[in-house]
C-alpha cells in the first residue's frame, strides 16, 4: 500500500470510529419503541434536514453522478435534478399528512388507512426489498472505494461497511440516526467541495488547456491494467503497447489499433503513449459528440428518449416512496414541521448537487483512462491525485475517502433502520430486544448478496430501488392520502401487478439477462410503465370494490390533512407501545 492508500485508509478509520461514538451517544436517552424508530418524535427542522440529506446522498450521489458525468456527459444531469426534484413532489403530495398519521412506518400507515393485514404484510415485503435493493450499491462502493484507494480486496470494504451501520443502527436506533448524519451530511460536503474549489482553481491556473480535443486524451504515457473482459471502442487510430490477450490474440509488445471495436481479455496490460485519444467501453461515446448533446447519452440504441424519461419518472416519484426518507418525518414534531424540514432539504440538495457534476467534468481531463477500465464510478476518488500530484493531492484524496464512506455509512444506515423497522414490528414480537435482532437480520442478508452479485453502475442500480418504489409506495401513498375511493383490495392488486412487473424488470438487470432495443430499455428502466399501471390497477379495482372503503375513512382523511392545533385527531394514533 502506498502513502496515498495509507492516509485514505486512516481517514476512512476516523469516519467509523466517530460513527459509532456519536451512534452510543443515543443508547443513553433511547429506551422505548419511540425512541428506537421515531427519536419520540421531536427532531427539530434543521436537525432533521441534515439527517434526511445526509442518508439520501448515497454511493450514487457522492461517486455515482460524477461518474456518469465522465461517461454520459450532459445526460448525467437527469440524476442529480431528479434527485433533488423528488422532494418538491414529497413537499406537496406527502409530508405533512403523513407525519399526522402517527404511524411508525410505511406498513403502519397502510394499516391505520385501509385497515387491512394482507396490505401490511405485501407493504412490510415491499420495504424489505426496496431496503435491500438500495443497500446493494452502498456495500458495493465501499468495496470498490477500498480497493481503488489501498488495493484491499472487495470483500473487506463491504464487510466493514455492513458491520459499522449494523453495529450503530443495532445500539443507537433513530435518535442516534439523527446526530449521524446530520454529522455526514456536512461531511459529505465538505469532502467535495474543498476538492471541487482547489481542483477548479489548478485547471484554471495551470498550464493552458485550449489543444485538448472534444473526445478525451491521455496527457502523459498512461499504463491501463484491465481487470475484467471488455470491448472497447476507439475513435481514431492508435498506437500502444500491450501484454495480454486483444482481439483473441496473445500479444507482448506494440500493436496499432484501427478505428471500430477491439476485445480485451482481463488480466490485460495497455500503455498508451502521450496525447493519445482514450477508446472507450461500447456503450461510451468515443468522439466526444454526444458527451455535450443531451437525449443522446445512456448508450439505449437509438432508444435515449424513451430512457430519460422513464428514469425522470422513476427519480421524481421514487423519492416519494423510498421508506429510508419517508420513516423521517415521522420524526417531525407535527405536520407544519415535517414540511419546512422538506424546503431546508430541497436547498441542501441543490447545493450539494452542483459539486459532483463539476467534479465529473473535471474527471473526463485529468483521468480518462476510467472510460477504458469502465470504472467510472471511481473519477472522484482518483482525480485528486491524478490532477495534483504530491502531499496536497493525498490529504484532497483522503478528504474524498473520508466523505465516500460518510456516504456509504449514512444511506446504509437510514435503510437498515427501515428494513429493521418493519421486521421487527410486522415479523417478530414487538419489543426492544426484537429490533436488535431484526437489525442483525437486515444487515446480514445485503452484504451476502453485495458479495456475490454482479457490479452494475451505481447510478443504475440505485435508478432501479427508485423505480420499484416508485412503483409501489408513490401510488399508495398519493391515492391513500388524496382519494377517499382507495379500497385495501385495489391497493394489493396495485402494488402486486406494478411492484412484481417492477421487480422482474430489476431481476433481469441484475442478471444481465435484459434484451436488445426498446424492451431492454424498459427492462432497465421500467418506471413509464409500472408507475402509471400501479395508479391505474388500483383506481379501477377500488371502483369496481366500493363496499371495501372503510367505514372511517373520512375522519381519517381529516386526521390526515388538518393542522394539528384544531384537534380533530390524535397525533400519535398508530404508535407502537413503549418496551
Amino acid at each position: 500500500m502506498d502513502t496515498a492508500g495509507i492516509v485514505a485508509l486512516a481517514a476512512v478509520v476516523v469516519v467509523g470510529v466517530v460513527t459509532i461514538v456519536i451512534g452510543s451517544l443515543g443508547v443513553r436517552v433511547a429506551r422505548t419503541t419511540d425512541d428506537f424508530l421515531a427519536a419520540s418524535r421531536t427532531v427539530g427542522t434543521r436537525a432533521n434536514a441534515a439527517a434526511i440529506s445526509g442518508q439520501y446522498l448515497s454511493a450514487a450521489s457522492f461517486l455515482g453522478v460524477a461518474g456518469i458525468v465522465l461517461k454520459d456527459g450532459v445526460d448525467g444531469l437527469w440524476y442529480p435534478v431528479g434527485f433533488t426534484a423528488g422532494y418538491l413532489a414529497l413537499l406537496f403530495f406527502v409530508a405533512a399528512p403523513l407525519r399526522r398519521s402517527g404511524a411508525y412506518t410505511v406498513p403502519d400507515f397502510a394499516e391505520v388507512r385501509l385497515d387491512s393485514s394482507l396490505l401490511r404484510t405485501v407493504t412490510t415485503w415491499f420495504v424489505v426489498l426496496i431496503g435491500w435493493l438500495y443497500l446493494l450499491p452502498q456495500l458495493q462502493a465501499a468495496g470498490l472505494a477500498l480497493t481503488v484507494l489501498t488495493r484491499a480486496p472487495l470483500w473487506v470494504g463491504v464487510v466493514a461497511v455492513g458491520l459499522v451501520v449494523t453495529a450503530s443502527v443495532t445500539f443507537g436506533g433513530m435518535r442516534s440516526m439523527t446526530f449521524v448524519q446530520a454529522f455526514q451530511y456536512w461531511l459529505k460536503l465538505t469532502a467535495l467541495a474543498v476538492p471541487a474549489l482547489v481542483l477548479i482553481g489548478v485547471f484554471t491556473l495551470g498550464p493552458s488547456r485550449d489543444d485538448v480535443p472534444p473526445p478525451p486524451a491521455f496527457s502523459e504515457a498512461t499504463t491501463v491494467e484491465v481487470s475484467t473482459p471488455v470491448t472497447l471502442q476507439v475513435g481514431a487510430p492508435v498506437d500502444i503497447g500491450v501484454q495480454g490477450k486483444v482481439d483473441g490474440a496473445t500479444v507482448n509488445g506494440p500493436v496499432s489499433w484501427a478505428p471500430g471495436l477491439h476485445t480485451v481479455d482481463a488480466g490485460t496490460t495497455l500503455r498508451f503513449p502521450p496525447g493519445a485519444s482514450v477508446p472507450v467501453v461500447t456503450d461510451a461515446d468515443p468522439d466526444g459528440a454526444s458527451w455535450s448533446s443531451p437525449l443522446t447519452g445512456f448508450g439505449e440504441d437509438g432508444h435515449s428518449l424513451l430512457a430519460t424519461y422513464s428514469l425522470i419518472l422513476a427519480l421524481l416519484l421514487g423519492t416519494m416512496g423510498l421508506p429510508h426518507v419517508l420513516v423521517r418525518f415521522y420524526t417531525n414534531p407535527d405536520g407544519r414541521a415535517a414540511r419546512r424540514t422538506t424546503v431546508v432539504v430541497l436547498a441542501m440538495l441543490g447545493g450539494f448537487y452542483l459539486l459532483p457534476v463539476v467534479l465529473g467534468v473535471l474527471s473526463r481531463l485529468y483521468v480518462p483512462q476510467l472510460l477504458v477500465t469502465g470504472q467510472t464510478d471511481a473519477a472522484v476518488l482518483l482525480l485528486p491525485t491524478a490532477a495534483l500530484p504530491g502531499w496536497a493531492g493525498i490529504a484532497l484524496a483522503a478528504l474524498v475517502a473520508a466523505g465516500a464512506f460518510a456516504a456509504f455509512l449514512s444511506t446504509s444506515s437510514g435503510l437498515l433502520l427501515s428494513v429493521a423497522g418493519v421486521l421487527s414490528t410486522d415479523l417478530l414480537p414487538r419489543r426492544l430486544g426484537d429490533f436488535r435482532i431484526a437489525a442483525h437480520v437486515a444487515g446480514a442478508v445485503p452484504i451476502v448478496a453485495a458479495l456475490g452479485a454482479t457490479r452494475l453502475d451505481f447510478s443504475l442500480t440505485v435508478s432501479l430501488a427508485f423505480a420499484l418504489a416508485a412503483s409501489t409506495f408513490c401510488p399508495l401513498l398519493v391515492l391513500g392520502i388524496w382519494w377517499k375511493g382507495l379500497t385495501d383490495r385495489g391497493a394489493v392488486i396495485g402494488m402486486l401487478i406494478g411492484g412484481g412487473l417492477a421487480v422482474a424488470a430489476v431481476g433481469s438487470t441484475l442478471a444481465g439477462v435484459a434484451p436488445e432495443g426498446w424492451a431492454g430499455v424498459l427492462l432497465a428502466r421500467p418506471a413509464i410503465v409500472t408507475v402509471p399501471l400501479t395508479f391505474a390497477v388500483m383506481v379501477l379495482v377500488s371502483r369496481a370494490t366500493p363496499h371495501r372503503v372503510p367505514a372511517n375513512t373520512g375522519r381519517t382523511l381529516l386526521r390526515l390533512h388538518a393542522p394539528e392545533r384544531l384537534g380533530l385527531g390524535d397525533a400519535r394514533r398508530g404508535a407502537r407501545p413503549s418496551a
